[in-house]
Protein backbone atom coordinates (compact mmCIF):
# COMPACT_ATOMS: atom_id res chain seq x y z
CA UNK A 1 0.00 0.00 0.00
CA UNK A 2 3.28 2.47 1.22
CA UNK A 3 4.36 2.00 -2.40
CA UNK A 4 0.63 2.69 -4.72
CA UNK A 5 0.67 5.89 -1.88
CA UNK A 6 4.72 6.76 -3.10
CA UNK A 7 3.83 6.28 -6.57
CA UNK A 8 0.61 8.00 -6.64
CA UNK A 9 2.34 11.11 -4.40
CA UNK A 10 5.43 11.54 -6.93
CA UNK A 11 2.61 10.73 -10.27
CA UNK A 12 1.13 14.24 -8.82
CA UNK A 13 4.31 16.07 -8.23
CA UNK A 14 5.48 14.93 -11.87
CA UNK A 15 2.49 16.32 -13.28
CA UNK A 16 2.72 20.04 -10.92
CA UNK A 17 6.34 20.55 -11.77
CA UNK A 18 5.75 19.56 -15.14
CA UNK A 19 2.86 22.07 -15.16
CA UNK A 20 4.82 25.12 -13.59
CA UNK A 21 7.78 24.30 -15.90
CA UNK A 22 5.80 24.62 -19.33
CA UNK A 23 4.26 27.82 -17.77
CA UNK A 24 7.31 29.58 -17.15
CA UNK A 25 8.93 27.88 -20.15
CA UNK A 26 6.19 29.46 -21.94
CA UNK A 27 6.73 33.09 -20.31
CA UNK A 28 10.59 32.86 -21.09
CA UNK A 29 9.93 31.86 -24.96
CA UNK A 30 6.72 33.31 -25.99
CA UNK A 31 5.17 35.66 -23.77
CA UNK A 32 7.56 37.89 -23.00
CA UNK A 33 9.53 38.33 -26.25
CA UNK A 34 6.38 38.96 -27.49
CA UNK A 35 5.57 41.83 -24.97
CA UNK A 36 9.07 43.17 -26.06
CA UNK A 37 7.33 44.53 -28.69
CA UNK A 38 4.01 46.30 -27.04
CA UNK A 39 4.50 49.68 -25.87
CA UNK A 40 4.51 50.87 -22.40
CA UNK A 41 1.07 51.24 -21.66
CA UNK A 42 -0.26 48.26 -23.23
CA UNK A 43 2.47 46.28 -21.78
CA UNK A 44 1.53 47.72 -18.52
CA UNK A 45 -1.68 46.66 -18.83
CA UNK A 46 -1.42 43.41 -20.18
CA UNK A 47 1.00 42.17 -17.33
CA UNK A 48 -1.85 43.69 -14.51
CA UNK A 49 -4.37 41.47 -16.12
CA UNK A 50 -2.25 38.06 -15.89
CA UNK A 51 -0.94 39.19 -12.48
CA UNK A 52 -4.60 39.39 -11.41
CA UNK A 53 -6.26 36.45 -13.35
CA UNK A 54 -3.22 34.26 -12.06
CA UNK A 55 -4.36 34.27 -8.66
CA UNK A 56 -7.06 31.59 -8.98
CA UNK A 57 -7.42 28.22 -7.26
CA UNK A 58 -6.15 26.79 -9.97
CA UNK A 59 -2.57 27.82 -10.47
CA UNK A 60 -2.43 28.24 -6.62
CA UNK A 61 -3.30 24.73 -6.00
CA UNK A 62 -0.64 23.74 -8.43
CA UNK A 63 2.00 26.02 -7.27
CA UNK A 64 1.72 25.39 -3.79
CA UNK A 65 1.48 21.08 -4.37
CA UNK A 66 4.54 20.92 -6.51
CA UNK A 67 7.11 21.89 -3.63
CA UNK A 68 5.00 19.86 -1.17
CA UNK A 69 4.15 16.39 -3.31
CA UNK A 70 8.05 16.47 -4.39
CA UNK A 71 8.72 17.00 -0.85
CA UNK A 72 6.51 14.32 0.29
CA UNK A 73 7.71 11.99 -2.13
CA UNK A 74 11.32 12.59 -0.78
CA UNK A 75 10.02 11.58 2.57
CA UNK A 76 8.04 8.65 1.65
CA UNK A 77 11.08 6.61 0.50
CA UNK A 78 13.40 7.26 2.85
CA UNK A 79 13.87 4.10 4.93
CA UNK A 80 12.74 1.17 1.98
CA UNK A 81 15.12 -1.21 0.17
CA UNK A 82 15.19 0.81 -3.07
CA UNK A 83 17.34 4.32 -1.71
CA UNK A 84 18.55 4.87 -5.48
CA UNK A 85 16.06 7.68 -6.61
CA UNK A 86 16.34 9.36 -3.03
CA UNK A 87 19.31 11.40 -4.58
CA UNK A 88 17.05 12.01 -7.71
CA UNK A 89 13.93 12.94 -5.61
CA UNK A 90 16.35 15.39 -3.02
CA UNK A 91 17.35 17.39 -5.91
CA UNK A 92 13.91 17.36 -7.49
CA UNK A 93 12.52 18.59 -4.59
CA UNK A 94 15.10 20.85 -3.58
CA UNK A 95 14.54 22.39 -6.77
CA UNK A 96 10.81 22.27 -6.87
CA UNK A 97 11.33 24.43 -3.57
CA UNK A 98 13.76 26.63 -5.13
CA UNK A 99 11.14 27.73 -7.83
CA UNK A 100 8.43 28.41 -5.12
CA UNK A 101 10.96 30.81 -3.33
CA UNK A 102 12.14 32.25 -6.72
CA UNK A 103 8.77 33.45 -7.27
CA UNK A 104 7.35 34.08 -3.85
CA UNK A 105 10.59 36.28 -3.25
CA UNK A 106 11.21 37.38 -7.01
CA UNK A 107 8.12 37.56 -8.81
CA UNK A 108 5.45 38.00 -6.94
CA UNK A 109 6.70 41.48 -5.13
CA UNK A 110 7.00 42.59 -8.60
CA UNK A 111 3.96 41.85 -9.78
CA UNK A 112 2.69 43.61 -6.35
CA UNK A 113 4.75 46.73 -7.21
CA UNK A 114 3.47 47.04 -10.88
CA UNK A 115 0.15 46.61 -9.88
CA UNK A 116 0.25 49.74 -7.64
CA UNK A 117 3.00 51.66 -9.58
CA UNK A 118 1.34 54.74 -10.73
CA UNK A 119 0.57 54.82 -14.84
CA UNK A 120 -1.75 58.27 -15.54
CA UNK A 121 1.17 59.27 -17.60
CA UNK A 122 3.28 58.11 -20.56
CA UNK A 123 6.61 58.34 -18.30
CA UNK A 124 4.65 57.29 -15.40
CA UNK A 125 4.03 53.98 -17.60
CA UNK A 126 7.82 54.09 -19.01
CA UNK A 127 9.00 54.01 -15.44
CA UNK A 128 6.72 51.33 -14.34
CA UNK A 129 7.73 49.22 -17.09
CA UNK A 130 11.50 50.02 -16.55
CA UNK A 131 11.36 48.89 -12.65
CA UNK A 132 9.91 45.68 -13.26
CA UNK A 133 10.35 44.01 -16.75
CA UNK A 134 14.29 43.20 -16.59
CA UNK A 135 13.67 42.33 -13.21
CA UNK A 136 10.99 40.22 -13.30
CA UNK A 137 12.06 38.50 -16.83
CA UNK A 138 15.10 37.26 -15.28
CA UNK A 139 13.56 35.88 -12.05
CA UNK A 140 11.47 34.49 -14.52
CA UNK A 141 14.26 32.48 -16.33
CA UNK A 142 15.49 31.28 -12.61
CA UNK A 143 12.51 29.71 -12.25
CA UNK A 144 12.20 28.04 -15.30
CA UNK A 145 15.39 26.59 -14.76
CA UNK A 146 14.72 25.64 -11.34
CA UNK A 147 11.76 24.35 -12.57
CA UNK A 148 12.65 22.15 -15.42
CA UNK A 149 15.74 20.80 -13.37
CA UNK A 150 13.41 19.63 -10.76
CA UNK A 151 11.22 18.40 -13.09
CA UNK A 152 13.82 16.18 -14.90
CA UNK A 153 15.21 15.28 -11.61
CA UNK A 154 11.90 13.90 -10.44
CA UNK A 155 11.44 12.17 -13.69
CA UNK A 156 14.48 10.55 -13.39
CA UNK A 157 13.61 9.12 -10.18
CA UNK A 158 10.70 7.51 -11.19
CA UNK A 159 12.58 5.32 -13.53
CA UNK A 160 15.14 4.01 -10.41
Amino acid sequence: MLAFASTAVLAVSLVTNGLLAGLFFVFSCAICPGFRRMDDRSYVRAFRAINRTILNVWFLSVFCAAPLTAIASMIMIIGREEPAPLGWLVAGAACSVLTFVVTAAGNVPLNRALEVAPVDTEQQQCRARQDFEARWNTWNHARTFSSIVALTALAISSTG
